[in-house]
């Protein structure tokens, strides 16, 4: 039988979420506990990749048991033992080929810059001193729709078949003294946000035109982009699945 488990974690002091040697890794973690509490080596297949810092309002990832898990306590189990900066959120059974990576239907990312400094939000959201132009970036993000291939926005020398992406959301708003971009689509590339957020504070402050941002997307080369911000301005908030993926949800 196969289930999801559905999971929160700050990011700040794992190598990101996929299993590495000699550094400690989300999935490691949250492995060990599950097979301590299930009583088995339990393997878990991830959602996606988050990088070294980024955090996950909301992630899954999907294993497989023998039997079925009737043990209503057994969240509750799997908290005690994971550390106070991963949480279990809740546990679905799904269909048998559920595939939680393969079977999302849409990520959304969001990242958080603060325009003042704040001591509570030093590892929570990135500091910017600079002002920057939310409309201009607005109309930055407006014309991400009108391209496929982020290519230019994407680490180098990373295996992937393809660099196309469906945008679905991509905007700027001012909430409770941050600066926050949403942005929404079937699938990322790795460091792509954290690129085109590096790149649109480009246009924030006015070192980069609209033109010249199209341009860089156009050109697919990373090299023209602006500089990756900080991972700990990063969350991954919503997975989105096919709704008859879930048993008895």
């Amino acid at each position: 039988m196969r289930y999801f488990i559905e999971f929160s974690y700050n990011g700040k002091g794992y190598h990101g979420w996929q299993k590495q040697p000699d550094v400690v890794t989300v999935q490691a973690v949250l492995e060990d506990a599950m097979s301590t509490v299930l009583q088995q080596n339990i393997e878990v297949v991830g959602a996606g990749r988050t990088d070294t810092g980024v955090h996950a309002k909301q992630m899954y990832a999907h294993f497989d048991m023998q039997e079925r898990i009737s043990d209503s306590q057994i969240v509750f189990k799997f908290n005690q033992l994971l550390p106070r900066d991963i949480a279990v959120i809740n546990l679905h059974q799904v269909k048998d080929d559920a595939h939680a990576r393969f079977d999302a239907l849409s990520r959304t990312y969001q990242y958080f810059i603060s325009e003042k400094k704040n001591p509570f939000t030093t590892e929570s959201a990135h500091f910017l001193k600079n002002t920057l132009d939310i409309e201009a970036m607005n109309e930055a993000s407006k014309s991400l729709f009108n391209y496929k291939n982020f290519k230019a926005f994407s680490k180098v020398h990373t295996d992937v078949k393809t660099y196309n992406c469906m945008m679905m959301v991509a905007e700027w708003e001012r909430r409770d003294g941050n600066l926050l971009f949403t942005i929404k689509a079937d699938r990322f590339l790795r460091n792509m946000v954290r690129a085109i957020v590096g790149t649109m504070i480009d246009v924030g402050t006015r070192k980069l035109q609209l033109k010249d941002f199209t341009d860089i997307i156009k050109s697919q080369n990373r090299s023209n982009a602006g500089t990756s911000v900080p991972a700990h301005g990063l969350y991954l908030i919503k997975i989105d699945y096919p709704e008859d993926t879930f048993i008895n949800d």
